[in-house]
């Protein structure tokens, strides 16, 4: 066991591990030690300056669940960016969930949505289910505000499939892009050219915003298919 894993075995909370399995199906709940997200995120503090992190981030594919959460952490705490994409290159072909996925957010990125952007679309022509689902989330991480550009709906859109993780990522895109830049977004729901899940997804999630006024939730009411 490596060092690292001991860290994380002293972090154990095994009444959390059984909860959490239910959420990440797709995971072997063997594999899942049961840490917290608080305390990934200060283990990462911790030891992301270690000599043995590096080996750490090295050594794929991981054992442990929470390996991965851990992994996705360190790089979210990355302040160089060529570093911190060369790391998501690298560890992308072991993301297999969601959560995982999720959890790399760097904000380091904020400061290159232009270096960043090429990558995000050669995510989204992945094959591979969570490199898909990480494109389309440094979208809604990155590109709603001031980096938003309306070409970014359509890429978004077209990833619209039969994989569940593919579609909820896309139903939540276009539901933050409905409460961000609504005169943009509301044209792809009023297509109804969405699949029927990812489409009532989508009216769902901005239904739920309080950023939505009356007025627009009764109208995205009307478009559910």
């Amino acid at each position: 066991m490596s060092k690292v894993t001991d860290i994380l075995f002293e972090n154990r909370d095994e009444t959390y591990a059984v909860f959490h399995a239910k959420l990440v199906p797709t995971v072997d709940p063997d594999t899942i030690i049961g840490v917290r997200t608080p305390d990934l995120r200060r283990i990462a503090k911790e030891i992301k300056d270690k000599p043995f992190c590096k080996d750490f981030l090295k050594e794929l594919p991981h054992k442990y669940y929470d390996e991965n959460q851990l992994h996705s952490q360190l790089i979210s705490q990355m302040k160089d960016f060529n570093q911190c994409v060369g790391e998501i290159e690298h560890f992308l072909p072991y993301v297999n969930n969601w959560a995982t996925c999720d959890q790399i957010a760097p904000k380091e990125m904020r400061k290159h949505t232009d270096e960043l952007l090429p990558y995000i679309r050669k995510w989204l022509d992945s094959d591979k289910v969570f490199t898909i689902r990480l494109g389309i989330n440094m979208l809604i991480y990155y590109y709603l505000n001031e980096a938003f550009r309306p070409e970014y709906i359509d890429m978004v859109a077209a990833k619209d499939c039969d994989e569940y993780y593919i579609n909820m990522a896309v139903a939540w895109y276009l539901s933050f892009a409905l409460v961000k830049q609504w005169d943009s977004a509301i044209g792809c729901i009023e297509s109804k050219k969405l699949s029927k899940f990812t489409q009532n997804k989508t009216i769902q999630k901005a239904i739920e915003s309080y950023r939505i006024s009356d007025e627009k939730k009764n109208y995205l009411r009307t478009l559910k298919v």
